[in-house]
């Protein structure tokens, strides 16, 4: 393990540091749905809020496990504030003298992943940072890593609000002028944070939809009166671990794209394509008779065995519309049930559940 070094400006860091008064309070919600949306964007188990003060690790919010501090000398988020304009990812700790032998490596929580976003002070010190880790070797994409920047950046802009509202306390007579512009601070902190929430519904590989956007979709449709019953079809490519195992994950992604392209095509306008997960993806058909349904999802099979990219990609997909009574999940899975149908009578086949 390598300890940190401090930054060349430390003791303006530390100034910089305790001019937010920030250290050593209680947890805020605030703080926390930030974290929260960078775990659900980054897709790991845990994250934090971090400070890093004299000689201590402290977190302003932590998730997937209990503390309150660490020691400096161990942290990871000590060797990120060294590059304050730097995003610091580290894929496998196991793999990284700086890490190989810290005690948060080689004990609990055995982290492996690593990702941290420097929180900048007004005046440019680093501060800390967002981080959000995992107990296996991970790595980020280009949207993730652009979104927890700009989730760090979020977490700084409430730091600075912190620090206006504790001026306003000690400036009543200038209340009225420190309330505009904390209402204008939060609006602009409302309308980004609606943005990131936007990220955590979808797909960053394809710009489908998730499984949480099908989710409140589905509800939906299935709430609607006066209107023909849903139908869902799930939708797996054939074979598709053969294509990464012999042609890369490059490869795979670029189907998964290319498959994501022509589901946008064909039901963007009317019901709605996510990406479920892996190489699954679900369509629903709102307000269409079973015949008709069917009839949309030979069409997206053959348009699939199609698609020019050099490889011979099918689809096996199951249907099903929704019954009276019956929740999404019982939908789902009666779709699902009928992919496997599908997959077991020789794949490439559109069966419809019973």
């Amino acid at each position: 393990m390598i300890k940190p070094a401090l930054p060349v400006n430390e003791a303006e860091r530390l100034a910089a540091l305790q001019r937010y008064r920030v250290l050593d309070t209680a947890r805020e919600q605030e703080f926390d749905d930030l974290v929260s949306i960078a775990r659900t964007i980054c897709g790991t188990p845990m994250g934090a809020v971090t400070l890093i003060d004299r000689d201590r690790q402290w977190f302003k919010s932590l998730q997937g496990l209990e503390g309150e501090q660490t020691p400096r000398d161990e942290a990871f988020c000590a060797h990120t504030i060294l590059k304050p304009e730097e995003l610091m990812v580290v894929a496998d700790a196991r793999q990284d003298q700086r890490f190989s032998g810290n005690p948060s490596v080689l004990g609990d929580p055995h982290i492996r992943f690593y990702a941290g976003a420097p929180l900048l002070s007004s005046d440019g010190y680093a501060l800390g940072s967002l981080c959000v880790f995992d107990s296996v070797p991970s790595d980020l994409g280009a949207p993730q890593a652009d979104a927890l920047r700009a989730l760090s950046r979020q977490v700084s802009r409430m730091m600075e609000m912190r620090l206006l509202r504790i001026e306003i306390d000690h400036h009543q007579a200038e209340h009225d002028w420190y309330e505009a512009h904390l209402l204008e601070y939060y609006q602009q902190l409302e309308q980004a944070n609606l943005e990131l929430s936007e990220q955590t519904r979808t797909d960053p590989l394809t710009g489908l939809p998730n499984r949480r956007a099908l989710a409140a979709a589905l509800t939906d449709a299935i709430g609607r009166t006066g209107e023909a019953a849903p139908a869902v079809a799930i939708v797996d490519i054939d074979h598709f671990k053969m294509v990464n195992d012999i042609h890369g994950h490059g490869e795979g992604d670029q189907v998964l794209t290319e498959l994501a392209g022509v589901l946008k095509s064909q039901f963007s306008a009317r019901g709605m394509a996510a990406r479920y997960g892996g190489e699954e993806f679900v369509i629903l058909m709102p307000d269409t008779p079973l015949q008709q349904a069917e009839l949309q999802c030979e069409y997206l099979r053959e348009s699939v065995s199609l698609l020019p990219i050099g490889l011979p990609i099918t689809v096996s997909i199951g249907l099903a519309v929704h019954r009276v009574g019956e929740s999404s999940a019982e939908t789902l899975r009666r779709a699902d049930a009928a992919l496997y149908q599908a997959k077991a009578q020789g794949r490439d086949r559109v069966v419809v559940a019973s």
